[in-house]
């Protein structure tokens, strides 16, 4: 089907006018200029193994169903239903789980139901029979977004791979899932690892940060290019463990943004969002202030200590 001049014409002015619907932000300034949830949108995140990439999507995932009522489907094939759980329960009290009564912890899990369904991941799944299972659950369930992490945890479509090869199997899944999300007007956040030569690749010595492994790139997810070619959004989620303090620090870099007028933007190559971790792993805090809270949080001193 064709596009109508009159239709482009009303999407044209929509623009001029920043008529265009603005992506959900958690209501900080600095945050939100870089960050938005998009409905519909196909969001890929990058990262090296064991950085907190889950950790961090789950929080931001609370973080808009705290702010914006949002509705989410877990599927985590790394972690046991009831961690998952754990950590948005720590994470919607701002408290370690042994920091909160017995009534908080089942009061909280209510909450959790009511916007969370995590899939308890007993059988291997492809990305075409995850999706199939996806739109089943969304008839009782209507979600609003859904994580599926790790990418490299789905086993092949057989027939596919057979007909396709493996670079156009993965060119063939990224289009269904993008077509996924548009017919069903769900957000995907897809984690993704990144390939072992992004492990080898260090800060020069001039930097401050110096032989500490550099943030992953777009081109860096396992796969190659292909996935930051689909998605709408990119993510790279990065934290350098072995720093003597900023080993709690998780960065946020914006790599794509395909629709800039309804929100968020890239972020300079040397200046991610960062996201500290708060006392007890139960949340992170921006700038000082609690995301979820909103508080001024320094706990983090302690924290380290």
């Amino acid at each position: 089907m064709l596009s109508t001049r009159d239709k482009l014409n009303s999407d044209l002015l929509d623009v001029k006018y920043n008529r265009i619907p603005q992506g959900l932000g958690l209501g900080i300034a600095e945050f939100d200029e870089f960050i938005r949830w998009k409905r519909s949108s196909f969001d890929v995140v990058v990262g090296h193994a064991n950085t907190g990439k889950t950790t961090t999507i789950l929080y931001l995932m609370t973080a808009f169903s705290i702010k914006k009522n949002l509705k989410w489907l877990v599927f985590s094939s790394e972690n046991s239903s009831h961690s998952v759980a754990r950590k948005i329960v720590e994470f919607k009290k701002g408290l370690p789980l042994n920091k909160i009564s017995d009534s908080d912890i089942k009061e909280t899990l209510e909450w959790v139901d009511n916007h969370f369904k995590i899939m308890d991941v007993t059988k291997l799944y492809s990305a075409r029979t995850l999706l199939k299972e996806a739109l089943e659950i969304k008839k009782d369930f209507n979600y609003d977004g859904m994580l599926i992490d790790p990418y490299n945890s789905l086993i092949k479509d057989k027939e596919l791979l057979r007909s396709v090869g493996s670079h156009e199997y993965d060119y063939q899944i990224s289009s269904e899932i993008r077509l996924f999300c548009k017919e069903n007007d769900v957000s995907v956040w897809l984690n993704c690892h990144a390939v072992t030569e992004a492990l080898r690749r260090t800060h020069p010595r001039d930097h401050e940060y110096a032989g500490h492994i550099t943030p992953p790139s777009m081109a860096d997810v396992e796969g190659g290019g292909k996935w930051g070619n689909r998605a709408d959004q990119v993510y790279s989620i990065h934290r350098m463990t072995g720093h003597p303090t900023e080993w709690m620090i998780s960065e946020i870099h914006v790599k794509k943004v395909k629709e800039t007028e309804s929100g968020g933007r890239c972020t300079p190559i040397d200046s991610p969002v960062k996201l500290r971790m708060n006392n007890g792993a139960s949340g992170f805090s921006f700038a000082g202030v609690d995301l979820l809270h909103q508080e001024d949080n320094n706990n983090y001193l302690n924290f380290i200590k």
